[in-house]
């Protein structure tokens, strides 16, 4: 058992401080003071200035790697377990992308399983950039319902050269049967669509909510951020027909493209354009490939998306866009854990698991990560790594 003394809670609205006492894989117990016990065996973690606030969610991870637009070589490798806590990413949704072939939902489900083994929570989208969809068990709606981890499917690519260029009428039934398998198995059935930048933009979606009885909640359209234009079609989305937005954190600041926008900064201009702050989410593309393509569609380069860029773009939201930490943790806490329907995620209350990140109440710097009850960074330096990773020094 664990009880944190004297932490600045943010739950993630601001509780003040707090004592916050774990057992197991739950938060007990959340009050103003709680008694040492040391006869019952708790552990002191002293939070004074410090804040306490929810282990973070990633919803859109490619924890098999990424890529291959530039040929074999060019195949991102596996994400391993210490690149996604030293971010303070308590939760993963793992994902296929481009590559649909090589890596298929049975190598997906096996490394989701391999994640959680060493300490994460892990859920999995079903399918790829590809329509029609590709599946374990052949059907999209019978992969949600009958395997554990599915919550939904994706990322189907639209607007994009890379995609399967699917009609509205093929993207509706994917839409419609991933509903209706979140219905049957009490799932998110959430659809993770892959934005591109091409002329279409968010057309497709906005045919769903007009045309067919599905919830703007069934759908999140993530790259929005890739291009200014981009962004204002997803501001305009989200305040005219109340959809979500996701905002990919995965750039590098010091290097963005001339039309790319930092997620913290879409974050800053969708709340001053009247996006409600429950709308938007952030994701770090993590691991996936960044690759960079002339007009043509010729490959020129390729990066590698972190998870750890997530825990930044939250920070740079509080440190940069002077949004208020309880505001600036709602993309990547409570938001994704209602749109995925995680119930015992995204928030600091008793029952909940136990799932927490301390850091330095004012630089924001990491100190501690808590997955379902176990340190896994402490003084921020990774105390549990993943099986097969070098015995290396992790600084941030």
């Amino acid at each position: 058992m664990y009880l944190i003394k004297h932490a600045h809670v943010f739950a993630p609205e601001d509780l003040g401080i707090m004592d916050v006492l774990l057992g197991g894989n739950r938060i007990l117990k959340i009050a103003p003071e709680l008694p040492v016990e040391e006869a019952y065996g708790v552990e002191v973690i002293e939070g004074k200035g410090k804040a306490l606030f929810p282990g973070l969610i990633d919803g859109h991870v490619h924890i098999l790697g990424g890529g291959g637009e530039g040929g074999p070589k060019t195949r991102t490798p596996e994400i391993v377990l210490s690149d996604i806590t030293l971010g303070g990413v308590t939760t993963v949704v793992g994902c296929l992308g481009t590559d649909g072939c090589t890596r298929t939902m049975a190598n997906l489900l096996a490394k989701a399983r391999g994640l959680e083994e060493e300490g994460i929570t892990t859920y999995v989208y079903t399918g790829s950039y590809q329509v029609p969809v590709k599946t374990l068990t052949g059907f999209v709606m019978d992969d949600i319902i009958l395997l554990d981890k599915v919550v939904g499917t994706g990322e189907i690519a639209l607007s994009d050269h890379r995609s399967s260029q699917p009609t509205k009428e093929e993207f509706a039934k994917i839409v419609a049967d991933t509903r209706v398998g979140g219905i049957l198995s009490g799932k998110a059935g959430l659809v993770n669509i892959h934005m591109g930048d091409g002329k279409g933009k968010l057309d497709f979606l906005k045919y769903i909510l007009e045309e067919t009885q599905i919830s703007a909640a069934n759908m999140l359209p993530t790259h929005i951020n890739r291009s200014r234009t981009l962004m204002q079609e997803g501001i305009e989305y989200a305040k005219d027909f109340g959809g979500y937005i996701d905002l990919t954190t995965s750039s590098d600041p010091d290097f963005l493209e001339p039309e790319e926008v930092k997620a913290s900064t879409g974050f800053g201009m969708a709340l001053k354009a009247g996006v409600s702050s429950d709308q938007i989410t952030f994701s770090s593309d993590g691991q996936g490939s960044l690759p960079i393509f002339s007009p043509d569609g010729t490959f020129c380069g390729l990066g590698v998306g972190k998870v750890t860029s997530l825990y930044r773009e939250m920070r740079d939201g509080v440190l940069t866009e002077k949004l208020p930490l309880s505001v600036a943790l709602k993309p990547v806490t409570i938001n994704p854990a209602k749109l995925l329907k995680l119930s015992q995620k995204g928030r600091i209350e008793e029952g909940k698991d136990a799932d927490l990140v301390l850091a330095d109440e004012n630089s924001l710097e990491i100190d501690t990560v808590i997955a379902m009850g176990k340190i896994m960074v402490c003084n921020g330096q990774v105390l549990i790594k993943g099986t097969f990773e070098a015995q290396k020094n992790h600084n941030r």
